[in-house]
């Protein structure tokens, strides 16, 4: 698959699990900056190897939590380059099949620009206009979803973003 540059934004929501890395733990890091590593599902690792780029935008999303929901707005920071916790014995994301000349899973850094109020799964559901959202879909579990420009507006306004 070929990556086209077009002057179209995408969007994407990526989940985190705040006991590994919260929103606040992201602003923490130099420059709100924080690797995306453990992606560990295949189309999600194809998101960011074939169709994100550096300044996509990115709903920050805490999942495996008591209110799960979109925490803060972030961006593509860097490009894809290979997950360092994959090599590491060490690592609950260690895979001793995948090799440093040929590694399996990648990750991309992601910036947050602003931290919001937590925009929760049950508000999200009460929108008919982001039914088709995909973390909103029966069955989804990817950690890594594209979005809609119509869902990011509509999502945007919820949070008051301008």
């Amino acid at each position: 698959m070929t990556s086209q540059h077009t002057q179209t934004s995408r969007y994407w929501l990526m989940k985190s699990e705040p006991g590994e890395c919260s929103i606040d733990d992201a602003l923490a890091f130099e420059n709100s900056t924080v690797p995306w590593v453990g992606v560990r599902n295949y189309q999600a690792r194809n998101f960011m190897r074939d169709a994100m780029q550096v300044g996509d935008g990115v709903l920050f999303y805490h999942s495996s939590c008591a209110e799960p929901g979109i925490v803060g707005i972030a961006r593509v920071a860097s490009t894809p380059y290979p997950d360092p916790t994959q090599f590491d014995p060490a690592s609950h994301y260690h895979d001793p099949t995948s090799r440093p000349d040929q590694p399996r899973w990648l990750l991309v850094d992601v910036q947050v620009i602003r931290k919001t109020r937590n925009l929760s799964l049950p508000e999200l559901r009460a929108h008919p206009a982001l039914e088709d959202l995909t973390i909103l879909k029966k069955g989804n579990r990817l950690s890594i979803t594209p979005v809609e420009a119509v869902h990011w507006q509509l999502i945007s306004k919820l949070l008051s973003i301008k």
